[in-house]
């Protein structure tokens, strides 16, 4: 489980392709901390620690994550948001986020507001339920616990504070930019528990 704040970024180093798998070699400021078999959230999604080699070290993707995910577009030399599990100890900070992206979604808007920004993303229809947001309510768009400020069908804004600018991979977004949506846990129970009921 994870929080959606993030720790670092990291480097894309290396990607090697593998019978419709992706291994993805990055390294970040706490490479030296990791060990194999942890889990990360990548730009929010969970990969696991395969290999780890100096300052760097690999995850591997499988074909549905890249499917569901952006992922697959990463290039040597992109900026990924990285988070380690939360801990039971510590605060939770941002909100429930499982590290599992619901779909992606494309920045239609960004605009620039007394130092702070505004993002506005569309996403497609869903089947599924749950894959909605809500005004105050919350949203994790490429792993960063955020909170939802204008709400539409396939359609909401998020604003961006100075420090989340500058410490995650929000200060690369250009409209078109494709990012990994994970909706409110609670509101995807809600709507199936409504779903069931009929």
């Amino acid at each position: 489980m994870f929080s959606g704040i993030i720790e670092a970024t990291a480097k894309v180093e290396k990607i090697v392709e593998d019978r419709g798998s992706v291994h993805i070699t990055l390294s970040c400021p706490f490479t030296d901390e990791l060990h194999i078999d942890q889990s990360v959230a990548h730009n929010g999604v969970c990969l696991t620690v395969v290999s780890i080699d100096g300052n760097c070290y690999t995850v591997t993707a499988i074909a549905e994550t890249l499917d569901k995910s952006n992922l697959g577009e990463l290039k040597v030399g992109d900026e990924v948001n990285l988070e380690r599990s939360m801990r039971p100890d510590k605060l939770l900070d941002g909100h429930i986020v499982q590290g599992h992206v619901d779909t992606t979604a494309r920045c239609v808007s960004i605009k620039e507001t007394d130092g702070s920004w505004y993002f506005t993303f569309t996403y497609l229809p869903q089947d599924k339920g749950g894959y909605v947001t809500v005004e105050k309510g919350s949203v994790t768009v490429n792993g960063v616990s955020l909170t939802v400020c204008d709400s539409k069908i396939n359609e909401f804004s998020v604003a961006i504070i100075p420090y989340t600018f500058e410490h995650t991979n929000f200060h690369n977004f250009k409209v078109g930019s494709v990012v990994n949506l994970e909706f409110d846990i609670i509101g995807k129970y809600i709507a199936r528990f409504m779903e069931i009921r009929g």
